[in-house]
C-alpha cells in the first residue's frame, strides 16, 4: 500500500480530527454506490479504509512514523533498532563493542548464531535452499482480508437523541441490532468487524454511515434540543398545565400565571446523549430540552377586543429602548 498520509491527503503532523475528517470525505467520494461506472472505486475505498485504520491507531501510527512497520502493518526492517552497532564498514565485528573483550576472548559464532539463526559451522544440518545470516529472506506478508462493505443507516431524530438501538440488514441477509454511540452525529461511521467481503486473510469489515433525519419541530443544539411550544393567551395569563412533546414521549409542563411569550423552560435530561462517558441509570447522560413558549392569539379576535375595549396595559414595555 502507498503511504497512508498520501492516500488520505494529510500531512504527517495531522491531528486525529484531521485524519478522521479526511477519511470521511474520501469515504463519501469513493463509495462504490456513487461510482458504479468506476470499477476502481471499491479498490480505492478499501485502500483509504486501510490507511485510516493504521493512522487512527495511535500505537500503529507511532510505529509507522518511526519506520518500524510499513503501510500494511508489517515489520519494515527485521534488524531495526540494532543501529549497526558492533560492525565496521567491512561487515566485521569490532571487539571494543563487546564490553572490552578481545577477539580471542569471545566466540562470535555463538553470537551470530543466536541473532541470525546461522549454524556456526558446528555440523548442524540445514534444509536445501535455506539462507543464513544476512541473506535470510523475510517472511511473506500475511494474506489480505476481503474488501469492506459500506452501509447507510437512516436513524430517526428522536432515536438518535435517546440512543435507541437500531436494526440493520447486512449483505449476507442477516439482521443485527446496532447500539448507537453516545453523542452520535449525522455522518458518524461505525465499524462492524468481520462483516465485509470474504478474503484469503479473513472477512473485511462493515462500515455503517449514520444518517440522522430532520424533525418537524425538534432541532439539535449541541447536547441540547430546542423547540417552540405554542400556548394560548388565557394559559399564559391564568397559568396552566399543558402537554409538551419530548424525544421520550409527551410530558406535562406547568405554565406559571403571567408567563410572557419567549419564556424558555428547561426539561433536564430530555436532550441529546453526551460523549462525556457519564451514565445515568445505566444509560449515557443527556443534555436538556429547551422549550420556548410562544403565546398564540385566537383567530377570532372580536370577543377579546370586546373584553379589552375599556382596558389598556400601563406597562412601559419599550422603556429600555428609550421610547
Amino acid at each position: 500500500m502507498r503511504d497512508p498520509y498520501s492516500i488520505l491527503g494529510v500531512p504527517r503532523t495531522a491531528s486525529e480530527a484531521d485524519i478522521k475528517s479526511a477519511y470521511r470525505k474520501l469515504a463519501k467520494e469513493l463509495h462504490p454506490d456513487r461510482n458504479t461506472d468506476n470499477p476502481k472505486a471499491a479498490e480505492k475505498f478499501s485502500e483509504a479504509t486501510r490507511a485510516y485504520d493504521l493512522l487512527s491507531d495511535k500505537h500503529k501510527r507511532a510505529q509507522f512514523d518511526r519506520g518500524e512497520i510499513d503501510a500494511d502493518g508489517n515489520p519494515a526492517n527485521p534488524f531495526a533498532g540494532m543501529g549497526g552497532r558492533g560492525y565496521n564498514a567491512g561487515g566485521s565485528a569490532r571487539p571494543s563493542d563487546f564490553g572490552g573483550f578481545g577477539a580471542d576472548d569471545l566466540d562470535l559464532s555463538d553470537l551470530f548464531e543466536g541473532l541470525f539463526g546461522g549454524g556456526g559451522g558446528r555440523g548442524r544440518q540445514e534444509a536445501p535452499g535455506t539462507r543464513r545470516g544476512f541473506g535470510q529472506r523475510p517472511p511473506p506478508p500475511p494474506p489480505r482480508k476481503g474488501a469492506d462493505i459500506t452501509y447507510r443507516l437512516a436513524v430517526p431524530f428522536v432515536d438518535a437523541a435517546a440512543g435507541r438501538e437500531q436494526r440493520i440488514t447486512l449483505a449476507d441477509g442477516k439482521t443485527i441490532s446496532l447500539k448507537l454511540p453516545a453523542g452520535v452525529e449525522d455522518g458518524t461511521l461505525m465499524r462492524l468487524k468481520g462483516k465485509g467481503q470474504p478474503g484469503p486473510g479473513g472477512n473485511g469489515d462493515g462500515i455503517v454511515e449514520i444518517q440522522i433525519g430532520p424533525h418537524t419541530f425538534f432541532r439539535r443544539d449541541g447536547d441540547h434540543i430546542r423547540m417552540d411550544l405554542p400556548i394560548t393567551l388565557d394559559e399564559a395569563v391564568r397559568g396552566a398545565k399543558v402537554k409538551c412533546p419530548t424525544a421520550d414521549g409527551p410530558v406535562m409542563l406547568t405554565i406559571k400565571p403571567g408567563t410572557s411569550s419567549g419564556t424558555v423552560m428547561r426539561l433536564a435530561g430530555k436532550g441529546w446523549s453526551r460523549k462525556n462517558g457519564k451514565l445515568v441509570d445505566g444509560k449515557p447522560e443527556r443534555g436538556d430540552l429547551l422549550v420556548s413558549l410562544e403565546i398564540q392569539l385566537p383567530q377570532d379576535l372580536a370577543p377579546l377586543q370586546e373584553r379589552l375595549a375599556d382596558w389598556a396595559d400601563p406597562t412601559q414595555v419599550r422603556e429600555k429602548f428609550g421610547l
